[in-house]
């Protein structure tokens, strides 16, 4: 049974946070707020959390599109080829994060080894939100995440209220961490190529200056 547990979304205590950075470490599921929706994560570092994922999912890890919530972009080139961070495109990302936005780049060799996957891209998300971000930087590496989708919904409607998420996923995640109600717009996803773009899908994040 998952646990439930509160945290302020502006000031984040301490202790809660510390909390579920116990439990990323431990291998846990947990599930989240973010700028957009809830999201589903676990320690990049986590192959037993990931696999979890992945069958409450109910993809396979090398169909599973990768997206990491990062405090920062201070270690970028630790899962990007360095050749896919041309300086306009570190410009674009850093005008753009915090934000509602992943950024898709030529991952390095990095990724495969930690996902078992031959996957040549990676998304990248520094969400505008205390708690992810306080979340990573306590646990010291970005973690996986996916958004939370009911994948029985032939809609594929976002939920937005923690007390229902809570209900759904309670037998399949380790911690649920209410910080009020989420959104129900993705984040918009923008491919980077050789300091060109190209906007994928047209999320929360206005993506004017990316045509």
């Amino acid at each position: 049974m998952a646990e439930y547990i509160r945290i302020h979304p502006d000031n984040p205590p301490a202790r809660h946070i510390q909390k579920v950075v116990n439990c990323l470490r431990k291998g846990g599921v947990i599930i989240y707020p973010t700028d957009t929706v809830y999201g589903l994560g676990c320690d990049l570092y986590s192959k037993k959390g990931i696999e979890r994922i992945c069958r409450i999912k109910g993809v396979k890890p090398n169909k599973m599109h990768l997206s990491f919530i990062c405090h920062d972009l201070s270690n970028l080139s630790q899962y990007a080829m360095p050749s896919a961070i041309g300086n306009t495109t570190f410009r674009m990302m850093k005008k753009h994060l915090p934000g509602a936005y992943t950024f898709i780049l030529r991952s390095n060799r990095n990724v495969p080894k930690i996902m078992g996957t031959t996957k040549k891209q990676v998304g990248i998300r520094v969400p505008d939100h205390h708690i992810p971000r306080h979340i990573v930087q306590e646990l010291g590496n970005p973690i996986l995440t996916t958004s939370v989708k009911d994948q029985y919904d032939d809609i594929a409607e976002y939920m937005t209220d923690p007390s229902l998420i809570y209900e759904r996923y309670e037998r399949e995640v380790d911690m649920i961490i209410d910080g009020g109600f989420g959104g129900y717009v993705a984040s918009s996803v923008i491919i980077c190529e050789d300091d060109q773009f190209e906007v994928v899908r047209e999320g929360a994040g206005q993506v004017s200056d990316f045509y």
